[in-house]
């Protein structure tokens, strides 16, 4: 962003009497003048996929005690403080999935969870579920069949991490509480739901009209995404309002979001929780990634 400063404030080659002065001039203006820094809202990250950034700062997260759409497990609704973040501004797509493959990630110890590379040889895995089947693997559908172990394994190939729910939410949702990316009212049209009758998966970014106020794409519907956390139905009634990164442990892991099969508009809200076992590789289970500032 270009600063504007005042005329008589910049340095002048006549202000410059001695090299002493002309040294205390610039460091003088680069310290005092109003010069707006920020950090850029949108970068790339080493896997070529764009990324959002998400503020600092105080989220609405959960529902109200009184909706009657809201699981029990989504109470109670509560003011959380995340460190700003970049979030994929997409899903990850088949595309960079096979980029993963073809950098030998399902090879590659370093990149898996102890039981993520247990889960990995003891099946031998080497690719998602559904990478031959022609109704899925269009280079720009997000990739499905993955698992969390999966998920996480590509985040770190691509120098990133799996976004905590609570990040998840945030990016989908913004600050002020609002069910949906775009509101608080349902609208169809604006996601790849049940309702579109498709039957599949959409190359990510369809919906434009759908984004979250971070500039996210589809973040409701298209495919239910892997976080970080473990799943624990009471987790909100104790969980730190600072930074919250799930329980310790859990049978489950958390998904958010919604996808393409599912019909009723309470389980495509931003607050809905999910969870899964961390082995599963379904077609409507996909992810994307994130990265912290530091």
């Amino acid at each position: 962003m270009k600063s504007e400063i005042p005329g008589h404030l910049l340095l002048n080659p006549s202000h410059c009497k001695t090299l002493p002065f002309c040294v205390l001039f610039l460091l003088l203006s680069f310290w005092l003048l109003p010069i707006h820094r920020t950090m850029a809202e949108v970068i790339k990250g080493s896997d070529g996929a764009e990324m959002v950034l998400v503020p600092a700062g105080e989220f609405w997260m959960g529902s109200d005690a009184s909706d009657r759409e809201a699981d029990d497990s989504e109470k109670p609704k509560h003011k959380v403080y995340l460190d700003a973040y970049y979030f994929d501004k997409y899903g990850v797509t088949n595309a960079q999935s096979k980029a993963f493959m073809d950098g030998k990630g399902y090879e590659r110890r370093e990149l898996w969870s102890a039981a993520g590379w247990q889960w990995r040889s003891q099946n031998n895995m080497i690719r998602p579920y559904y990478w031959n089947v022609t109704r899925w693997n269009e280079s720009r559908q997000p990739v499905v069949g993955v698992s969390w172990y999966e998920a996480d394994a590509f985040c770190r190939f691509a120098g990133k991490r799996l976004p905590t729910e609570a990040e998840r939410e945030k990016a989908a949702r913004g600050t002020d509480g609002r069910k949906y990316p775009w509101g608080n009212q349902w609208d169809s049209s604006r996601a790849n739901s049940g309702e579109s009758k498709i039957l599949k998966t959409t190359p990510v970014g369809s919906y434009p009209s759908g984004v979250s106020p971070y500039g996210v794409y589809d973040m409701t519907g298209n495919v239910w995404e892997w976080v970080a956390d473990w799943f624990r139905f009471d987790y909100y009634e104790h969980s730190p309002d600072r930074n919250p990164k799930g329980p310790e442990s859990g049978r489950y892991k958390a998904l958010r979001g919604g996808s393409w099969n599912y019909l009723f508009s309470r389980s495509l809200r931003t607050a809905f929780r999910l969870e899964y076992s961390p082995d599963s590789r379904f077609d409507f289970l996909g992810f994307r990634c994130a990265r912290s500032l530091s």
